[in-house]
């Protein structure tokens, strides 16, 4: 029977829940077990696909062409477990879900409540699709106390009383605040977020306790005694150098052995994290370093671009090359480059807003020979600056950020979905009618993007509604770009390039996607190996 548990947190956001959920689920799947990572998102919206970046961060697209929260990008990093369209559920689907069955007369003429009727639903989602998975981890979004998280709490408490606590345990993340006048970490924060989360019916078994100051055994025997957790149980958290060095701290602190023991489950069986030293040991001596630009118009949030740092990381960790990211504001325009830059990455967006920036930044990589990797809005606009500046093309542009001028850049109204023909009018909804999820492609053999994956077909996640026009194609590829990618039937470019150049790619996929810590995107791993060699020669 699969285990349950359930991650929640106190105090404050943004302490890092998907990601103690994630090494967990790391640390338990290195002792044998199979594990799956579910995320509960309270809010209303029915899924991130159309929220701000800036607020809500980066939306990652599974491979079965979900939109849902960025916490599933650590799931899939960690775990190398590809994430589901049943592993995101928000508030907004919940509520939809319930209205239209009202609508249908499934409640045959019962009133419907947040009691039974949502938490049922809430449970349905929690306990579907959970054949042959040892432990189901679910984290709840928000914090304990939050008004909208309130049926999510009741729906996990009700599991655990139809269950029974061997099977179902309740993991908490809190903090410990540093008061730097008293010079002192404080633990009544962390007392009083365990006590909200009792006087809704839950008892943690386990606190994570999180803190940038040493956390002594004092302050750990103190929440024990006044939260009545076992002190075993009571673990601390303390910041890591890398996100990748949380498991091997979570596993030094036993975090997993308790969660074991908790289930009464062997825990003193051998345990072989040895690719997190690995990990830990590139990220730490690295024999190199490069500087890597990024040119977006999101850069106040970083967490906008989360896939795409971590899969700069990994390429780094793979080369043992220290990289460092010089963030760039596409919104500024700007007409050069720092002296210092070894390579460029011009990644997506929405909107007219920053493409001129984008445009001209794409233009000084390729005159100046610069490594430069341009993804999804990026190599949009590397078609459009290709046209401009050597095809002198100078009208040419995009319907997305301009109703006038040479539209090489148009809204797709049709794509292949396996057999099927997926298509969207041109008023349709703005939620949920991309082109999401993982697509096939078709690379020609005497290209770059072969010598990158050494195959002439491989599958990567989208998320987009423009495309590059077809009609311009030859037009283009007479005047030298390379279409090196393409759809299955030939209709939807992939990926273009340029000859005689270091590297210049661009991919309307998100190649960041796919990328793992112990298994870098070759992508990434050979744009860092053409800034090393850049930076060598220049």
């Amino acid at each position: 029977m699969t285990r349950y548990i359930f991650i929640t947190g106190g105090v404050t956001s943004s302490l890092g829940k998907g990601l103690a959920a994630s090494a967990l689920a790391a640390l338990l799947q290195s002792r044998g077990y199979k594990v799956r990572l579910r995320k509960l998102d309270p809010y209303l919206n029915v899924d991130p696909g159309t929220m701000s970046p800036v607020q809500h961060g980066e939306v990652f697209v599974t491979e079965d062409g979900a939109e849902t929260d960025l916490d599933l990008g650590h799931y899939e990093r960690f775990t190398d477990v590809d994430a589901k369209k049943t592993d995101n559920i928000t508030a907004g689907q919940i509520y939809s879900n319930l209205l239209y069955k009202e609508r249908k007369g499934d409640y045959l003429g019962k009133t419907v409540q947040v009691i039974p009727h949502i938490t049922d639903l809430i449970k349905k989602f929690i306990k579907n699709d959970s054949k042959d998975i040892d432990f189901m981890l679910c984290e709840i979004g928000g914090t304990v106390g939050d008004i909208e998280g309130l049926p999510f709490f009741e729906a996990i408490r009700q599991i655990h009383y139809e269950i029974g606590s061997k099977y179902c345990a309740f993991l908490h993340l809190t903090l410990l605040p540093y008061i730097e006048s008293a010079d002192e970490l404080k633990t009544k924060p962390t007392q009083h977020s365990v006590k909200e989360l009792r006087s809704i019916g839950i008892q943690p078994n386990i606190l994570l306790c999180r803190a940038d100051k040493t956390i002594s055994d004092d302050h750990l025997n103190k929440i024990s005694l006044m939260t009545s957790v076992p002190r075993a149980c009571v673990i601390a958290a303390p910041n890591a150098k890398s996100i990748y060095e949380v498991p091997i701290i979570y596993h030094h602190n036993k975090l997993d052995s308790e969660i074991l023991k908790f289930f009464d489950l062997k825990y003193e069986s051998k345990l072989n994290i040895n690719h997190w030293y690995k990990i830990k040991d590139a990220i730490e001596n690295p024999t190199d370093e490069v500087n890597i630009a990024i040119v977006g118009k999101y850069t106040g949030y970083l967490d906008s671009y989360k896939s795409l740092i971590e899969a700069v990381i990994h390429a780094g960790i793979y080369l043992k090359l220290k990289v460092n990211i010089i963030w760039i504001n596409a919104r500024k325009n700007q007409q050069n480059l720092p002296s210092n830059i070894n390579a460029v990455i011009v990644p997506g967006g929405f909107g007219i807003d920053g493409s001129e920036g984008k445009i001209n930044t794409i233009k000084i990589a390729r005159t100046n020979k610069i490594p430069f990797l341009g993804i999804c809005y990026g190599m949009q606009m590397t078609v459009i600056e290709y046209a401009r500046n050597v095809l002198e093309m100078s009208d040419a542009t995009s319907t997305e950020i301009s109703s006038k001028g040479a539209k090489l850049i148009a809204k797709i109204s049709e794509w292949q979905v396996n057999n099927n023909v997926k298509s969207i009018k041109e008023d349709s909804d703005i939620g949920g009618t991309m082109r999401l999820g993982s697509y096939p492609c078709n690379i020609s053999r005497d290209s770059l993007a072969y010598k990158i994956y050494q195959s002439t077909k491989v599958s990567e996640r989208h998320r987009h509604r423009y495309e590059v026009n077809i009609k311009y194609k030859k037009q283009l590829e007479d005047g030298g770009l390379i279409f090196s990618g393409m759809s299955s039937n030939n209709k939807l470019t992939e990926i273009v390039e340029i000859e005689n150049h270091p590297f210049f790619l661009a991919t309307q996929f998100h190649p960041e996607l796919k990328s793992r810590p112990f298994c870098a995107h070759p992508i990434f791993i050979n744009l860092l190996n053409a800034a090393k060699k850049y930076k060598k020669n220049n």
